[in-house]
């Protein structure tokens, strides 16, 4: 197999031999998946994880020690243990994999294998996101002491939308008996198959070599193959990163917001600072009915729901003298509009003040939870309106990311169906 990295046309997804968990040797299938590492709500959400099974991937993704150098060894350690016992196997031979995601409103399908990495500058895989540069750290480290890629980023390419190429496998894969099935607690059940027929692959590699893809979920774990694949001397497995491949034109995403948990800000003094730059307004809850509310206000510009005191507060139609001195203006008009760039560049930056570091802002993905951390440490939950994904995609054309953390692609790939060992290729 040539492992070279280089793509020279498009998208290069390889086979591996992917390590699973074996059902005999935990409690469920389900028991031991999880979100990835940057969804799952801390620590409610680790604790209940790490009680659902002893071997739940939530303790490789995210080990629990003093320093982060012990993390990462308990997270290597855990898992050759883990593989020593058999609770995780590889697969006997390398294979492409088709994955599906379902639930009563969602079918997400696609291919899970080992993409050439290329830099943005390539334009094969678009980033859209900026990364922060401890995160890269802390995730590089993990891959490196454990020599494995956890979990899959999630991307996403546009075929024409006919049944051909990748798409024609896929759905011919689906109608096979799976390598695994199971339901998670969140309604979703999953299958797993294997593509073996070399006639098949070689579709796969025929269509895919036509076409660029954007990165839906994982700007920092792709960040982190890139910088691991130039700490090597020579071509092999870190030339490849593990992913998530999905078609939009057949199975479209939906795309959610992620919002901001601003620990030392109360929702009082960030209502005080906008008086006079923001129109704000009282919302009647519950929650549900206050973003439908957001949503509305959303159409007419920038809008932001405050939420951590008990109520929902609506912020909205800034000053256009504020917007014109804080937002930067050598950017796209479609970037100078979102909504996350004028909650960083103008509200954090310049009328709240604060620091974007993690002592003092949490990006949540769930707008329950975040409002019930606001509410419980008296901070102030940023709810966000979702981004439109054509947005998203011509912004990465333009080579133009948004701020970290602008958009929450999904449904996500779980964490635990499928690894991948840079020790096995």
């Amino acid at each position: 197999m040539n492992t070279s990295g280089h793509a020279a046309q498009g998208l290069r997804l390889i086979p591996f031999r992917g390590l699973r968990y074996v059902p005999e040797r935990v409690g469920s299938l389900a028991a031991v998946t999880s979100p990835p590492y940057d969804v799952v709500v801390r620590p409610d959400g680790l604790h209940h994880l790490e009680s659902a099974d002893p071997h739940n991937i939530v303790r490789l993704i995210l080990p629990q020690a003093d320093t982060a150098a012990a993390r990462n060894e308990q997270a290597a350690e855990t898992l050759g243990h883990w593989l020593a016992k058999g609770v995780l196997a590889p697969d006997p031979a390398p294979v492409l994999y088709v994955y599906e995601q379902r639930n009563s409103e969602i079918l997400q399908r696609g291919l899970i294998g080992a993409l050439a990495l290329s830099p943005a500058a390539d334009g094969i895989v678009l980033p859209h996101e900026d990364v922060m540069a401890h995160v890269v750290e802390d995730r590089a480290d993990l891959m490196r002491t454990t020599a494995a890629h956890l979990e899959p980023l999630l991307l996403t390419y546009r075929s024409d939308g006919r049944r051909t190429g990748a798409t024609a496998v896929i759905e011919r894969t689906v109608t096979r008996p799976p390598l695994l099935a199971t339901t998670t607690e969140d309604g979703f059940s999953h299958r797993l198959w294997a593509v073996t027929d070399p006639a098949e692959r070689a579709g796969i590699e025929s269509d895919l070599s036509h076409h660029q893809a954007l990165i839906a979920d994982g700007h920092h774990r792709w960040a982190t193959y890139l910088r691991l694949q130039r700490e090597q001397a020579g071509p092999g497995p870190w030339d490849f990163g593990l992913v998530l491949l999905v078609d939009t034109a057949r199975y479209p995403l939906q795309v959610r917001a992620i919002h901001r948990l601003l620990h030392k800000l109360p929702v009082a003094d960030a209502l005080a600072a906008l008086d006079g730059l923001f129109r704000v307004r009282d919302v009647v809850g519950p929650l549900p009915h206050a973003l439908d509310a957001l949503g509305d206000a959303r159409s007419d510009g920038n809008a932001f729901l405050l939420a951590g005191d008990g109520r929902f507060h609506l912020a909205d139609r800034p000053d256009g003298a504020l917007l014109a001195r804080t937002v930067p203006a050598d950017r796209p008009q479609a970037w100078r509009t979102l909504d996350a760039t004028v909650l960083h560049s103008t509200l954090l930056d310049h009328v709240w003040r604060i620091p974007d570091a993690p002592e003092h802002i949490a990006y949540i993905h769930d707008t329950a939870a975040a409002v019930e951390q606001a509410e419980r440490n008296d901070a102030t939950a940023v709810l966000l309106h979702p981004v439109r994904e054509e947005v998203v995609r011509e912004l990465a054309r333009q080579g133009v990311t948004m701020p970290r953390k602008s958009t929450s692609f999904g449904p996500k790939p779980a964490s635990g169906i499928v690894l991948r060992s840079l020790d096995l290729g």
